[in-house]
């Protein structure tokens, strides 16, 4: 069995379609996956993530983070703008353990 840090190093995630892109590549209206870091819990649904190419707010609302500051995580969603930028809405993070979590928002 692969153990989740082998995909990793393939930017492919089990349950995730997309192999991830550098988080300053996301452009609006795209459907992407972005690997890194949890930077900080900016509202109870959503949170920054940093790569080495940058940063971007992922919303998962309407959940409150299940994620800690410092958690690596893997995210799939939509890219749209908002008004400071572009943000990510989630719809499917692994953990770096390789836990799935799911999230649906209110207007799909």
């Amino acid at each position: 069995m692969l153990r989740p840090f082998a995909f990793a190093l393939f930017g492919l995630v089990p349950g995730l379609a997309l192999a991830a892109v550098p988080i300053d590549s996301l452009e609006n209206g795209m459907t992407a996956t972005v690997a890194g870091t949890v930077e900080r819990i900016t509202d109870e649904d959503e949170f920054r993530l940093t790569d080495a190419s940058g940063s971007s707010t992922v919303y998962i609302g309407p959940q409150i983070v299940p994620f800690d500051v410092g958690e690596t995580v893997t995210v799939e969603g939509t890219v749209d703008r908002d008004g400071l930028g572009l943000e990510l809405y989630a719809r499917e993070a692994v953990r770096a353990d390789g836990s799935v979590l799911q999230f649906s928002h209110s207007y799909d």
